[in-house]
């Protein structure tokens, strides 16, 4: 059995990893410190069990598995996080994860969940695997003759009629991703299985690699849903996902396999004469930062923790991370505590208020954390503070007649 430990804390994929090889040496264990690379492992070795970090840069754990579930559905996924926020826990299990484990992760519970999935993996119906095996051979058959067709390449003899019998008339999304020189592999899986979900949404079809950098997919729509439409749902959702440039352009309707080539031909120069390519996350993100920022100063005395806020305007949290600090020259944690403090200065003008009343309405429902922060950042704890400021106030007022 295969397994996969995605996750950017080295100690933890190498610790998770012995663990493993010591309760069970038999399994094979393969390690990812980012999503590319577990992308990687995964299109180069049948894995069977992922665990994956909740919090990974470029794309987190959940995000990962959401788009990885349609192209290995037989994969067992296991979710690790240093938080326990329900609603982590919450959506890891709606999209399938069989167990969420917190950091640092016991020895006997991971013994009895790997024990417990090798099990289920092992009383797999060998039919079903090899009909998962003859589907997967199909599709790979499909899309590379797909794909010589597209490139204008010869498919020798080979009969396209039942190849092409259920799109008597289809619709070409090419989407083009615009990285430079370097390796497009964790991009292209996400257009291939964000694309694939969405056809299949609405309507039928599949997706075929072009090129390093280009994707094509095929797809004929429900009688209700427009080419245009469709084009900006994938827009939609490769602009949060994707954090490259890309472009995406159709075909508009077409009735004849044979003019395949030519289409995609007219349609790569159309994009290579277009105006600039899309730049996913530049100008949203930015909005998203601004929204972030509103929402702050609207709740800053609630729990506001970077996970929470991330998800609060759709990015991942170490995105959102970079974005904010890019922003505001802050880091996120620092900017929060700031503005937590700022209000706590003019909540302690006020003498009638309690000091723990004070830290409440700041977010701080620990007095004694309130005033740690209080007088790392001011030099003087809020007690002292108070005093200081009445002084000031006395002072300003005069002195009282003799």
């Amino acid at each position: 059995m295969n397994i996969l430990i995605a996750d950017d804390e080295r100690f933890i994929r190498e610790g998770i990893k012995r663990t493993i090889g010591q309760i069970s040496p038999e399994h094979q264990v393969f390690v990812a410190e980012r999503a590319e690379e577990a992308v990687k492992i995964m299109e180069e070795q049948r894995i069977h069990i992922v665990l994956t970090d909740i919090l990974m840069p470029g794309m987190s754990g959940l995000e990962f598995m959401k788009i990885s579930k349609r192209r290995y559905p037989y994969v067992k996924w296991i979710v690790i996080s240093a938080h326990s926020e329900f609603s982590y826990a919450q959506e890891a299990v709606r999209l399938g994860a069989r167990d969420y484990l917190l950091k640092p992760i016991g020895k006997t519970k991971l013994t009895e969940l790997i024990d417990s999935l090798a099990t289920e993996i092992q009383q797999d119906n060998h039919i079903s695997r090899q009909g998962e095996r003859l589907r997967t051979s199909l599709r790979f058959l499909r899309e590379g003759v797909f794909q010589r067709l597209a490139s204008g390449l010869d498919i020798g003899n080979l009969d396209l009629e039942p190849f092409i019998e259920d799109y008597n008339q289809f619709s070409l999304v090419l989407i083009q991703l615009d990285s430079g020189d370097r390796s497009v592999r964790l991009e292209h899986f996400i257009v291939e299985n964000v694309l694939s979900e969405l056809i299949d949404l609405h309507g039928r079809g599949f997706v075929a690699s072009y090129d390093r950098q280009s994707l094509l997919g095929l797809v004929t729509l429900a009688d209700n849903i427009r080419v245009e439409q469709f084009q900006e749902e994938v827009k939609a959702h490769l602009t949060h996902y994707l954090k490259i440039p890309f472009q995406i352009i159709h075909s508009g309707l077409c009735y004849d396999f044979n003019t395949v080539p030519l289409v995609v031909k007219r349609m790569r120069e159309a994009s290579a004469s277009q105006a600039p390519r899309l730049e996913p996350m530049k100008g949203s993100g930015e909005k998203a930062i601004d929204v972030a920022l509103h929402y702050i100063k609207e709740h800053f005395y609630e729990d506001l923790s970077l996970e929470k806020m991330a998800s609060v305007v759709f990015l991942n949290p170490a995105y959102f991370s970079q974005l904010f600090k890019q922003k505001t020259g802050q880091g996120y944690k620092e900017y929060v505590t700031s503005l937590r403090l700022e209000q706590a200065k003019l909540l302690l003008l006020n003498p009638k208020l309690k000091l723990a009343d004070i830290a409440e309405r700041v977010g701080y429902q620990d007095m004694r954390h309130f005033t740690q922060m209080f007088r790392k950042k001011y030099q003087l704890t809020p007690t002292e503070y108070r005093q200081q400021e009445s002084i000031n106030i006395q002072m300003s007022k005069g002195s009282p007649p003799q």
